[in-house]
């Protein structure tokens, strides 16, 4: 396998683990508010979330640092995406960081 190809399908493993963790976190947060045991829910999630992002770098990355530094790339790609996709019809966007104002 060509080196770029390699890079490519790091980067769209990447965006799927991205989007499988944090679209995960957005399913959890929302069945969190009425769930009966939200502590073992949010536990539960985190671990399994967790678990799996971990072992795909493992196996996308295979040793290969620049693998494993494109795959991180497209996870962060995914928060971007799934933060948008999730945000709530009418909600504004919050700057990065607050211009003070305590």
């Amino acid at each position: 396998m060509s080196e770029t190809l390699g890079l490519i399908l790091a980067l769209l493993a990447g965006i799927l683990l991205g989007t499988i963790f944090f679209g995960g976190l957005w399913w959890t947060v929302r069945r969190g508010v009425s769930s009966k045991s939200p502590a073992v829910l949010f536990a539960g999630s985190l671990l399994t979330r967790t678990t799996l992002a971990i072992a795909g770098f493992y196996f996308v990355s295979h040793g290969n640092w620049q693998r494993l530094l494109t795959c991180i790339i497209g996870f962060f790609l995914a928060r971007i995406y799934v933060t948008r996709l999730t945000r709530m019809p009418g909600e504004k966007r919050t700057p990065l960081i607050d211009g003070g104002g305590m």
